[in-house]
């Protein structure tokens, strides 16, 4: 009995095991997925080729780099541990840092509420606002956002707890965007209410942006069966908090969240605050796939850097990897990961692009990390660039180019599809939508297809029912002048 027991114990283990035991399908860096959920090798579409530490900055030390903001000539950096910011240019060369916040004519501003000489509290977050050429610090510890001059630094204002801000959340600003009208936009970690909008003169907004959670369907039907009293004794569900924002060349905000019981993990916000993220890939943007079930191993995205083409690139913090999107949300490559060896990282905290350059921050090792594109990796982003600005001929040349470098690439078979589509090639379209597993373009070419098949064969469609209209004529013909012949000879 008990070896029948275990029989069937071990039957009912082998049918559920696939969905967990699946992470072992895939690769430590350098991969991307099948239509089938499958992990397939692939080239990778980045490489390390520098790197900003210590070194660079001369006699300062870097304690640790919590975000990243990169603007038209500079790169900032900001180092939480030392409460300071590090500005380099674009040739990598160390410009200056920020922690004792000075005036216009080089003396060290007073804190008017403390009497204090004003300093960085470790600060968490950066953005430089080329439209207002301002320099926009979430200065953490202290509560409050330093706003400095773009070109000298100077001080400009401090922007505190909004007066008339509602809610239960702590203004403790941890990552921060500007849009070209001066409305800010804050994350504040643990905050269940949405991203806090504040105009430019510092007044609240609105809070922004809904994160909704999972529902669990065991609280949900205990709940419904519970009194009143009951109800207010039992855990309450919260929104789930985001961790990361950033902008699009729309203006949309993209943010992140890592929260294990948010129903989405990546989010792109448009004026109302709806989740409009295009998820038209094999599958959701949710990282790697066969972690479900297995909350060890999701994929727990710490940023976000948004390219002007929409190609958009998610830091996994849990295992060091990055994952590269693009607009419509398939998933273009899986590269780097969790390690001591060159270019991996142990503690990823921030991404950002830098032209057709990644730069990822490490807040362990206290570096940045540079990777650029290689010639698979190149081909790829300007075949994106070509077809998100529309220029469908342009995008399948470069397609085509993707696919003599990696044979592999599912989306690149569909982009010449696309190509044919346009070009009203449809049985070539289909076979090209047929190897990238595309149904849904396939299902458009095969419907344009069918339509001008019709169109150019019309005759041989009509010719059968006018055959048969003439038979079924002729049998009536010949049937009505038979029974006029039997009534005349009557």
């Amino acid at each position: 009995m008990r070896y029948k027991w275990a029989v069937i114990f071990t039957s009912i283990l082998c049918l559920l095991l696939p969905t967990q035991v699946h992470a072992a399908n895939t690769f430590e860096s350098n991969y991307t997925y099948d239509y089938w959920g499958n992990a397939k090798r692939s080239l990778p579409a980045f490489e390390l080729v520098n790197t900003l530490d210590a070194e660079d900055t001369g006699k300062i030390k870097i304690g640790s780099v919590n975000d990243v903001f990169v603007s038209k000539d500079r790169i900032f950096l900001v180092d939480t541990t030392e409460s300071r910011i590090d500005i380099f240019g674009t040739d990598m060369k160390f410009v200056t840092s920020i922690k004792v916040v000075r005036n216009e004519t080089g003396r060290i501003v007073v804190d008017e509420l403390t009497g204090k000489q004003l300093m960085l509290n470790k600060p968490e977050g950066v953005f430089f606002s080329e439209a207002d050429q301002e320099l926009y610090i979430a200065d953490t510890e202290s509560e409050r956002i330093i706003v400095l001059d773009g070109a000298t630094y100077a001080f400009k204002r401090s922007i505190g707890k909004p007066q008339n801000m509602v809610g239960s959340t702590q203004f403790k600003p941890s990552k921060i965007i500007v849009d070209k009208d001066g409305l800010i936009s804050v994350v504040v970690q643990g905050s269940y209410e949405g991203i806090i909008e504040i105009n430019r003169d510092g007044s609240f907004a609105r809070y922004f942006g809904l994160n909704k959670p999972k529902v669990n369907v065991t609280d949900f039907f205990w709940k419904s069966l519970a009194t009143n009293q009951q109800k207010q004794k039992m855990k309450k569900t919260f929104a789930p908090s985001f961790n990361n924002l950033t902008f699009d060349s729309e203006g949309l905000i993209y943010a992140t969240t890592f929260d294990p019981s948010a129903q989405n993990m990546v989010f792109r916000f448009n004026s109302k605050g709806e989740n409009v993220l295009m998820q038209n890939g094999y599958f959701p943007v949710i990282g790697d796939l066969h972690s479900r079930g297995l909350t060890a191993n999701k994929s727990q995205f710490v940023d976000i850097a948004v390219s002007d083409s929409g190609v958009y690139a998610l830091l996994d913090k849990n295992k060091g990897r990055i994952f590269l999107y693009n607009f419509e949300g398939d998933l273009m490559n899986v590269f780097n990961s969790a390690g001591n060896l060159k270019g991996n990282v142990k503690d990823p905290t921030a991404i950002a692009w830098f032209g057709d350059n990644l730069i990822v921050a490490d807040k362990e090792f206290g570096c940045v990390y540079i990777f650029q594109p290689t010639a698979f990796g190149q081909s790829a982003l300007d075949a994106e660039k070509q077809y998100f600005n529309g220029k469908w001929e342009e995008a399948g040349k470069d397609f085509e180019e993707t696919l003599k470098l990696n044979a592999n690439y599912d989306i690149a078979y569909t982009g010449v599809g696309r190509k044919y589509l346009m070009q009203d090639k449809f049985d070539d379209a289909m076979y090209y939508f047929k190897l990238g597993n595309s149904r849904g373009y396939y299902s458009k070419a095969f419907s344009e297809y069918r339509n001008l098949l019709i169109q150019h064969h019309f005759i041989w469609f009509v010719i059968p029912f006018i055959l048969l209209a003439a038979g079924l004529f002729y049998s009536e013909y010949r049937y009505n002048r038979r029974n006029g012949y039997k009534q005349a000879d009557l």
